[in-house]
């Protein structure tokens, strides 16, 4: 049985923070693959398109007929054949996390695979078998009980995989719209300590900031992310009590290339939403970075929220969609430097957001609360990239199976 997670304690400033090291992270092409499987929410295996026997490890052939192998969605059902406790590790990661528990898990799949196990399960368990990132981003197997269980979040061995915001503080850099505030709400809901709401001018007022910032657990801040300097002055002073990152700005405007578009308007996009997110990450990835292992509650997350057409382009919102793509191009850079640190970064992908700047987007459109639960989600998951409704979901679809065509499409 999972025992529940306790608030953490007031860390002791003379103790020196636990450095934050990431488990082995030497993978082969194979393995990569999966990794970016992993990353949508999926769980796959690489099926023989021979034989068609599943297998498990990643291999470049199969090994039964040496036919080529694919990608495919699995079902994720096992059985726990055996189970050991790891003491002891010379590496500098897994040292700090013992015991740490494996097992051998006879997948519904086919293969037999070595599994990292919950608390709640044990050898002769029907377990359900989830495709995790660890924390330098490789894929594992990790086996969950088959049915919720009290306290199972809690598990120590999950929450290395996860980010899931329980118990820790969090910073959603905009608090003024929609979005931030319903953020900001979801958070508080899954168990947030502490939720810093950004303001760029807190001398002006926005709708439902007296009821946002009347909740428990929210704290104002300032924070313009157009202004270099009141980036660094908030990473001062949260730097070392922020565990995740919220970026929720947005710059959203119709307007085409050669017809109807404002350079202005895309210029403020670009220096809010790319130029911003720089700054941000430059500003609370070292601290978080150097967090990453601290105990129960270590820094664990950065999140940005961007339109699904970055990767596509959208006819009528040019400007948007190329600060959405640049958001990602940077998001995807960022995901490699912090990956040697342990800090997951992940995308939420949405559609037209329900606001007033699409207001002539006919439905469906994202509810601010649709992409407060994919953040949520998210976090709790441990999920590189997920997409907050039908839209995202459609698009990202299309896309993987032919980026030209999806392109095309949503520019016609």
């Amino acid at each position: 049985m999972t025992d529940p997670l306790t608030p953490p304690k007031k860390k002791d400033p003379l103790v020196v923070t636990r450095a934050g090291h990431v488990p082995p992270a030497l993978r082969s092409r194979a393995a990569t693959a999966m990794a970016a499987r992993a990353g949508l929410g999926r769980f796959v295996l690489q099926v023989c398109s021979d034989c068609g026997q599943a297998t498990y490890p990643q291999r470049d052939r199969c090994p039964a007929c040496w036919g080529e192998l694919s990608w495919k969605d699995r079902p994720d059902g096992a059985v726990i054949e055996a189970e050991t406790t790891i003491r002891s590790s010379i590496d500098l990661f897994f040292k700090h996390h013992l015991p740490w528990r494996i097992g051998a898990a006879r997948l519904d799949a086919g293969p037999m695979a070595t599994v990292h196990l919950h608390r709640d399960v044990g050898r002769g368990d029907r377990v359900r078998i989830a495709l995790k990132l660890d924390r330098a981003g490789t894929p594992a197997l990790f086996a969950m009980p088959e049915q919720e269980t009290p306290h199972m979040a809690d598990d120590p061995q999950l929450r290395v995989f996860t980010a899931d915001p329980k118990y820790r503080r969090i910073l959603v850099t905009d608090g003024r719209t929609a979005t931030g505030q319903a953020v900001a709400e979801a958070l508080l809901k899954a168990g947030a300590r502490t939720v810093f709401l950004g303001n760029a001018d807190p001398l002006m007022r926005y709708p439902g900031q007296e009821r946002i910032e009347a909740m428990d657990g929210i704290e104002p801040v300032k924070l313009n992310l157009t202004d270099t300097r009141s980036v660094e002055t908030l990473a001062g002073q949260l730097g070392g009590r922020v565990e995740i990152v919220v970026n929720t700005v947005g710059f959203a405007r119709p307007g085409g290339v050669g017809f109807g578009g404002k350079p202005s308007d895309l210029h403020s996009g670009l220096d809010l939403e790319v130029t911003g997110l720089m700054r941000l990450a430059q500003g609370f990835a070292p601290a978080l970075s150097a967090r990453s292992d601290d105990v129960e509650c270590s820094a664990a997350a950065f999140v940005d929220i961007a339109s699904v057409h970055g990767l596509t382009g959208r006819a009528g919102f040019a400007g948007t969609s190329a600060a959405a793509a640049a958001r990602l191009t940077l998001l995807a850079s960022l995901r490699g430097e912090m990956a040697q640190t342990g800090i997951r970064v992940m995308s939420v992908l949405t559609g037209p957001v329900d606001d007033g700047w699409h207001q002539n987007v006919p439905p469906p459109k994202t509810a601010p609360a649709q992409i407060a639960r994919a953040v949520v989600t998210a976090l709790q998951q441990g999920q590189e990239t997920i997409c907050a409704d039908e839209v995202a979901k459609d698009v990202l679809s299309r896309w993987l199976d032919d980026p030209l065509l999806t392109i095309r499409e949503e520019n016609r």
